[in-house]
């Protein structure tokens, strides 16, 4: 019987959460082939799920208030597009399934065209801003810090092996949407952003001397 392409929904089931095969430090790739779990592969795809994870507290987040529901969705299907970024980092380039989920150009398009349309309503920039004013803001701050670690650690990755041009695009595409999305999260709750003041350190501060 053939294997149901990948496109296809697939039952999935994980009785055994634990198998003791990584107690040496090596870890399975998509192909079966052992690695280190430390290795660059391992690194660049353990932090996209990071990242995964951070946003899922933020989608969360974003079900507190009605206003937010359109950013909710967005970030729900990030989600998955991480996820399939992180299945093509699991697999190295012989085994990729032809129907193997991935992000392509039109999801590194589709971004592009979200940062657009909310940027579009936000006040010009006149200072840099720190994370702060809503919880949610601080978390997507927290998502646009974790993605540029994956960013970067995907680039030296694709220094010594084949990475899809597309996976590094995706991931600078989303850091700078990620960025928009926490000025728009104030914006549409009506919270002042956090402008960063440089006299507000220590050393400025005439009490401290």
């Amino acid at each position: 019987m053939a294997s149901k392409p990948f496109n296809e929904p697939r039952a999935i089931a994980l009785n055994r959460i634990y198998t003791k095969r990584g107690d040496s430090g090596q870890t399975s790739l998509v192909g079966g082939q052992r690695v280190a779990k430390d290795s660059p592969r391992i690194e660049a795809y353990g932090t996209v799920d990071e990242l995964n994870a951070f946003i899922g507290l933020a989608t969360v987040s974003c079900l507190e208030d009605k206003r937010l529901s359109e950013l909710g969705a967005i970030l729900l299907r990030v989600q998955h597009e991480l996820f399939n970024l992180g299945s093509i980092l699991a697999t190295e380039p012989q085994d990729v399934h032809p129907k193997q989920p991935r992000v392509t150009e039109a999801e590194v398009f589709r971004l592009e065209r979200e940062i657009d349309a909310m940027n579009e309503g936000l006040p010009d920039l006149r200072s840099f801003v720190l994370p702060g004013g809503t919880r949610l803001n601080a978390e997507l701050h927290v998502c646009r810090t974790v993605c540029r670690r994956a960013e970067r650690l995907l680039v030296g990755f694709a220094r010594s092996e084949a990475v899809p041009a597309e996976a590094i695009q995706y991931l600078n595409r989303l850091s700078d949407a990620l960025f928009v999305w926490s000025r728009w999260v104030n914006h549409a709750l009506a919270v002042a952003e956090v402008l960063w003041e440089p006299n507000k350190a220590a050393s400025a501060d005439p009490k401290s001397e």
